[in-house]
């Protein structure tokens, strides 16, 4: 399973929570936003069909930060910022994700 289909699968069971997280794509950044099983990128076009990745293969993450849902651009409410992949496969094991 792709690292982001258990973020996805994470934020359907945290229906709270919203992700937000910075990656690098080739060179390129990105940030994916994922609330409720669906991820979109706020600096790239997202495919209208959700069985299209939103990430290539070659994408690496960098960040993912914790905010509440749902998700206000103008006022952000962090739970926590800048946790590694590493920090959040423990979030996701304690999901059971």
């Amino acid at each position: 399973m792709s690292q982001l289909s258990r973020l996805e699968q994470y934020t359907e069971k945290c229906r709270q929570e919203v992700l937000l997280v910075s990656v690098d794509v080739g060179g390129e950044s990105d940030q994916i936003l994922i609330f409720r099983g669906f991820s979109s990128s706020l600096m790239r076009s997202t495919a209208p069909d959700p069985d299209t990745p939103v990430l290539p293969e070659n994408a690496r993450i960098l960040t993912i930060d914790r905010l509440q849902g749902p998700y206000n651009p103008a006022q952000p409410q962090y739970l926590q910022q800048g946790l590694t992949w590493e920090t959040m496969e423990l979030l996701l094991a304690n999901a059971g994700v």
